[in-house]
């Protein structure tokens, strides 16, 4: 015979309760009754759950393993009927995103249209903002960002792991060359990112390890800008294949270097703020963003 959920059920509430009477109280049932689904129990283990005398219950060794793997079953099958219950639920509500510019033009405006039809009964509203610890004050849901973040209060998903590449537009190509080893990479104008003199690896393999240290010729703060000066034949830049796989296959940037790419990439995470099971709306915007990266 097998173990089914209702005497898991009966098995804990006898526990939880302390007596048969009171458990049979709580399952709506007769003490004799619990008894009897209590020992058919034992039966189907062939081991003692419980000592019983007139005054009390003690859970045996093999009784207290299996009380423990009992509530565990339970939770499991709790939290799967809650998930189901979830989902066939019709979300709603207002929704808060916040990410930089470039992931939200990138990577969020192309979809809208779509997410709306799927989700019409959730309010976006999109933030751009750089910095998390503005986030909280503008009441916002979740918050996209490169990296897992350094406060343990604020709680993350991954969504995706996007690679990095060393692009140049065809324009800058056929004026200065194009790089055949990393080594070249000294003689061409570098896009890089934040101030000059600050040290700058990019993730190609050369014969002194496995990141290239760079000298810029341009700095810029923002991806997004990197990008455009990068596709107005500005330079070379290093960026990830969110923001330029469009470009890529379009052909208005090209890949440099691939057999020296050392493979890095970037984590793209989303942020929240509650200890809480997250709700509906921000459930299935998660789910919908991780599907397009």
């Amino acid at each position: 015979m097998e173990i089914n959920s209702d005497d898991l059920k009966t098995f804990i509430t006898v526990i939880d309760s302390g007596t048969l009477s009171a458990a049979s109280v709580h399952l709506g049932q007769t003490t004799s009754g619990v008894s009897r689904a209590l020992s058919r129990l034992e039966d189907k283990l062939a081991t003692s759950l419980l000592t019983r005398t007139t005054r009390r219950m003690e859970l045996t060794e093999e009784g207290q393993i299996f009380l423990d793997q009992a509530r565990a079953i339970l939770g499991a099958m709790e939290e799967a009927e809650e998930s189901i219950r979830i989902r066939q639920q019709k979300p709603a509500g207002r929704l808060c995103v916040s990410a930089d510019s470039a992931f939200m033009l990138h990577c969020v405006v192309p979809h809208l249209a779509e997410f709306r039809q799927r989700y019409p009964d959730i309010r976006l509203e999109l933030n751009s903002n750089e910095q998390l610890s503005e986030v909280l004050e503008q009441r916002t849901d979740i918050a996209i960002r490169v990296g897992l973040p350094e406060d343990p209060a604020q709680h993350a998903q991954v969504l995706a792991n996007s690679p990095l590449q060393v692009l140049a537009s065809p324009e800058y190509l056929l004026e200065h060359g194009t790089p055949q080893v990393p080594e070249d990479l000294a003689g061409h104008t570098l896009i890089g990112e934040g101030q000059h003199g600050a040290e700058q690896l990019w993730p190609l393999r050369h014969g002194g390890g496995n990141s290239l240290p760079i000298m810029t010729a341009l700095v810029a703060s923002s991806d997004e800008t990197r990008r455009q000066l990068a596709l107005r034949g500005q330079g070379i830049v290093c960026l990830a294949d969110y923001l330029t796989a469009a470009d890529v296959a379009a052909g208005r940037l090209v890949p440099l270097l691939a057999e020296a790419n050392n493979g890095q990439t970037q984590q793209i995470c989303a942020v929240y703020f509650r200890n809480t099971q997250l709700a509906q709306r921000i459930q299935c915007f998660l789910g919908f963003l991780r599907e397009k990266l």
